[in-house]
Formats: structure tokens, sequence, C-alpha cells
């Protein structure tokens, strides 16, 4: 045993934690040396702590808090996960966990909302993507890690949160009280817009994602002919690689959907397209916005490179970073961002997002009376009659809505329709 190591042991410090290789830095190559200068000082940290800090703190904790500590600083994705944390990530991604239904991250010592989860208590309270949560409760967020952050969102169900929120354009915080609840987020919801115009939400993506997608597609083909389909992926924080994968597997006929690029050789992979789209050639839309991230630009990158649909609303989130999770013992384990993900072409979205073909924001509408409500042609003393028609009318016309709640999906199904009058009108002789 070294001087060093013998010197580490004093310190309480696990040398089992160390791998033996790394240990004999002598034989190592230079570039595989440990710092052991830094691992002194690292020491001597820990000596301090232990012999003055202010209350008596156990080795294991204060391991723990270095392993935290150590993960925390690479990016805002990487995360050791204690056995509560870990549970909570495998509830999280099969659909059913406890908590308000957020998605959040760390940025710059507070908690930032990536989006909120569809029918949970978080988007029904008003909570929005971009919102900086500064206090939880009394507490304030400012110096905690995501840990301690999450585990004050959980609680038992029907008990009150009062979150404090800063919002942009907001000239004071936000109080808003959460209910906490048992969360069952749905994955995949569809509904016809109107006879021929499908609609599906996807609120995150889980495991099932990609079957019950081709579900519901295939329900809305059998209601009737599908004449264009929307794609709603707005506020979707992500989830599963694979499922997004087999989402645009649903709606390409072959080719590259996306490709990860990463130090280690098993993080440099490549997920293609299988021959036959289930969609065959409907004309497709997909809404995005600022809560849009990870898997769900996966969608809109891979669907925007092939040319295969029109993406409309807002910038997304800009997540592009893969995270692959690292069981240890006792239950516990690493979240650790692993590779850097690529669309088809070649553009990463880490920090810049997708951007959409046709910006669309949201916002609210209001119908403007007609001046001359009622009065046409055909009100007039005196018209002409209408002739002899030498054509049916080809097309059925379109009801006018009384009150327009979602602008961005109004705007869709209107381009959509468009895309379906064109693609159907015969050619004039």
């Amino acid at each position: 045993m070294t001087r060093f190591t013998r010197y580490l042991a004093h310190c309480g410090l696990l040398l089992a934690l160390l791998p033996t290789p790394l240990l004999q830095a002598e034989e190592a190559p230079k570039d595989a040396r440990l710092p052991l200068e830094e691992l002194q000082l690292f020491a001597q940290v820990f000596e301090q702590i232990r012999a003055a800090y202010v209350e008596e703190i156990d080795d294991k904790t204060l391991i723990e808090n270095a392993i935290v500590g150590l993960l925390g600083e690479l990016d805002p994705h990487s995360a050791f996960l204690k056995e509560d944390s870990y549970k909570d990530l495998q509830e999280h991604t099969s659909g059913e966990f406890g908590g308000i239904g957020i998605e959040v991250s760390m940025e710059d010592g507070f908690i930032k909302v990536i989006s909120p989860i569809d029918d949970t208590p978080a988007s029904r309270s008003g909570i929005e993507s971009g919102d900086l949560i500064i206090k939880l409760d009394n507490h304030a967020v400012q110096g905690m890690d995501l840990e301690e952050a999450l585990n004050m969102m959980r609680g038992e169900k029907g008990t009150p949160l009062t979150l404090t929120i800063a919002r942009e354009n907001q000239h004071s915080p936000l109080i808003i009280t959460v209910i906490r609840d048992i969360i069952k987020t749905a994955s995949v919801r569809h509904k016809a817009l109107e006879e021929g115009f499908g609609y599906i939400r996807i609120a995150q993506f889980q495991a099932n994602t990609g079957e019950e997608f081709r579900h519901s597609i295939q329900v809305l083909k059998d209601k009737s002919p599908l004449k264009g389909l929307i794609l709603d992926l707005r506020n979707n924080p992500g989830g599963l690689l694979p499922a997004s994968v087999e989402v645009v597997d649903a709606m390409l006929d072959g080719g590259l959907v996306v490709y990860t690029e990463g130090r280690a050789p098993s993080s440099n992979t490549r997920f293609s397209a299988q021959p036959g789209e289930l969609l065959q050639d409907i004309p497709l839309i997909i809404l995005i916005n600022a809560g849009s991230a990870s898997a769900s630009e996966i969608v809109a990158g891979a669907i925007q490179d092939h040319h295969r649909g029109v993406i409309m609303g807002t910038g997304s989130f800009g997540k592009g970073s893969v995270q692959n999770i690292l069981p240890l013992s006792d239950g516990r384990a690493i979240k650790l961002t692993t590779a850097r993900y690529f669309t088809p072409n070649g553009r990463s979205i880490q920090a810049e997002g997708i951007q959409p073909d046709i910006w669309v924001d949201r916002g609210e509408i209001k119908l403007a009376a007609s001046p001359q409500a009622g009065i046409k042609e055909a009100d007039l003393a005196g018209h002409l009659s209408q002739g002899e028609t030498k054509s049916p009318a080809t097309h059925k016309p379109i009801k006018q809505r009384e009150k327009i709640k979602d602008y961005q999906l109004t705007e869709a199904l209107n381009l959509l329709k468009g895309l379906a009058i064109l693609s159907e009108q015969p050619p004039v002789n």
C-alpha cells in the first residue's frame, strides 16, 4: 500500500471504490493516471469536514454527497439516483407514479419546468413550460440539488404544495398551490377533429407508446378514410428513445431516424425505420413548442429531414443528449449522459432545438362580426338567377367555429384541409 493509499484509508475512504489498475498510477499510461494531487485535496477536505463540521456526519453520507456533486456538475441531466429516485424513474417510464405531474431540470440553481404532463395537478394549475420554480412551500430552491427538490414535490395524495414561480414577462412571482395526486399518464390519445381529419396526442414516450400510436392510427382510419393527421407533441418532455423510433417508423417508409455519438463505442448507434408506412402518404402535421423535448425532438427532426410532414408551432426545448441508467448496488443507480443524438441530416439538437417550418405562436382569437352580416347577392332585388350548373360542387362547405380555443391546432387543421383540397381537386379540362 502506498503512502497515499494509506492516507486515504486513514481518512475513512474505501479503497475498493477505486479500481485497482487506476491505483497503480506508475504502470498506467500518462493520460490514464489519476490526478493524485486533486485526490489528496479531496481527502484533506473530507477529513476536515469529518473533524470540524458543526454537526457530525457519517462517512457514508459524506461519500454519497460527494457522488451527488460529482454527477451534478457534469450537466443538468446526469444524476446519482438513490433507491427511491431509481424506483420513481422506473414507475415514470411505465406510466404511473406519485407527485404533481411535472418534468423538470436544474438551471442556474433553480428548478426549470420542461413540461407539465397532460391532465395532472401541474397542468390543471396553470404551470407552464419554461417556468422557474424558486420556492417549494417556504423553502428556497436555490442551493438544493435536484434530488432534494424532487423529494419535496413528492407526497401523499391530497396534500398541498405551494410553488413560487418566476415566469417570463411577469413582473412579480406567481404563487400556485397544487394538490398532489397519483399520476397516471395516458401516453397516447386520439380523436377525429372533423370527418377525415385525425388528431393524435402523445403526452410522453413510454414503453408501449409505439404500439399505442399504431393502434390509434388504425382506429382513425377505420372510422373514415383519413385525409390528414395532426400529431401533437407540445409539452411532451420525451421519454424512451426506442419508443420515439417506433413512432417515426409508423410514418416513414424506411430510412434513418436518428443516430447517436459518444466516447464509448456502445454509444455510437443508428436507428432506422423499416420499409412499409402505416400512414400511406397521408398529409401530416406535427405540433411542437418549447415544452417538446428529447424524444419529441427526435420525432420532429426525423420527419422534417425526410420532408414527410410539416412541423408547426414554436421552437422546441433543445435537449439533444442521451442518458443511460447504470444500476449500482443496493437498488441505486447513476443516470449518466453518454452521447448526443443527431437528426438524419446530421443536425445536433442540443441547446438548439427544432425550429418549425411554419411558426405559429399560441394565441387567443376573437371572431369579428361582419359589418353586413346576413346580406348576400341573393337578398338583393332583381338579382340574376344561378343559371345552368355545369358541374356539381366537389367539396362540402366548412362550418365556421363559434370560438377558437387552440389557435395552433386550428391553424394546423386549416393547413391540412388546404392540402386535402389541393390533392382531391380534379384538373380543369
